[in-house]
């Protein structure tokens, strides 16, 4: 049988509200990553501990495997002016249809109208030579842009783009974003193609990593390309009308075989990030054994929900009203509703000891 996701009219998006000091929202990384904090929740119990994410080893049983999200993150955010008016617009790469064909966000968007040539500048405001052409818009508000004078937009971004840093995490012009450039990276991701980082992969250091393999941890990896959709609130006042925004991912034969066995074998599997769980879930949707290759999903989930691969999730603490809230809550009390009161305590006591939310902010683990 696949997951419940027979929605409950009891469970409502403003039910995922919860209040924030702006002053715990992370504008920098913790000076080492794995230095952040780790909330660790015990779903059976409710029972919470307060630890350091270097200490996630001991919470990790030999046999277990974890299950990372290799994506890279692009530069993606590009600036540019408009031709030949020369007014300044800032363009976010969203996803790309084909090479040099990309579906992007731009601000302001009055300025993007169809037909609209953009030449894009480089990170020292210098002209470039490529140029953008708008050549339609979707009910989003989102435009479609070709790209002329580069061969592949994807590999000249290291030239034109910047970090694409959420929008609460605040920096000016004149800021130097080279620690961004690394920080806002797993030191694992591979394939290219996010726009945002899958954040809870921020906090392993590679000699995290070999303390995990050392207790006899398997690691195994997918590739999901993380989209702004992922983070966005569901403004929507009944869950059924919210539709998530479609994402690319990619399983190899490998990591299908060993999340095969580890299911077979009854051994725990240990998703980090909801970017992970999502590519899990979608697979295993048809019921079986997971199939490697290649897809898109707009999975969206929520309680109640019947979780069919991971038992553990590393997390970080979301943003209220989003879809990764209510995925977390979810996991909290798979099949039932409970799971919301559990998160909600638990971000409660998050903010009382002063821990640092969203995408540079400390960790959860949910067990």
């Amino acid at each position: 049988m696949g997951p419940r996701v027979t929605y409950n009219a009891a469970v409502r998006p403003s039910d995922f509200d919860f209040p924030l000091p702006e002053e715990l929202i992370a504008q920098t990384p913790a000076p080492v990553r794995d230095q952040a904090r780790l909330l660790v929740l015990r779903r059976a119990t409710g029972e919470r501990a307060h630890r350091r994410f270097r200490d996630l080893p001991d919470d990790l049983r030999p046999g277990d495997l974890l299950v990372l999200n290799d994506s890279r993150v692009i530069p993606a955010r590009l600036r540019g002016v408009t031709v030949p008016q020369g007014g300044p617009l800032e363009i976010l790469l969203l996803s790309e249809s084909a090479p040099n064909d990309w579906w992007v966000m731009t601000k302001p968007g009055k300025r993007a109208r169809v037909g609209t040539t953009i030449a894009f500048r480089n990170r020292n405001g210098e002209a470039t030579g490529v140029q953008g052409r708008v050549l339609e818009t979707n009910a989003e508000g989102h435009r479609r842009l070709i790209f002329t004078g580069v061969s592949n937009t994807l590999e000249a971004l290291g030239d034109l783009g910047e970090v694409p840093l959420p929008p609460y995490i605040r920096r000016s012009p004149s800021d130097d974003l080279s620690r961004d450039l690394e920080r806002y990276q797993t030191v694992y991701a591979r394939a290219a193609g996010s726009v945002a980082a899958p954040t809870a992969g921020l906090h392993f250091t590679p000699e995290t990593l070999d303390q995990i393999r050392a207790r006899g941890v398997g690691i195994a990896f997918v590739t999901l390309h993380v989209g702004l959709g992922t983070f966005a609130p569901v403004k929507a006042e009944r869950l059924e009308d919210h539709v998530m925004h479609a994402e690319r991912f990619h399983v190899s034969e490998d990591t299908a075989q060993a999340v095969n066995a580890a299911r077979r074998e009854q051994r725990r599997i240990v998703a980090v990030g909801t970017t992970t769980m999502r590519v899990l879930e979608s697979l295993a949707r048809s019921g079986g054994e997971i199939v490697a290759g290649a897809g898109q999903t707009n999975l969206f989930i929520h309680p109640p929900w019947r979780f069919q691969v991971a038992g553990a999730l590393v997390t970080n603490f979301h943003l209220p009203r989003s879809t990764l809230l209510m995925l977390v809550s979810a996991f909290a009390a798979p099949e039932g509703t409970g799971g919301r009161d559990l998160m909600l305590a638990a971000y409660a006591e998050a903010v009382r000891e002063r821990y640092r939310f969203f995408s540079y902010g400390d960790a959860m683990l949910i067990q």
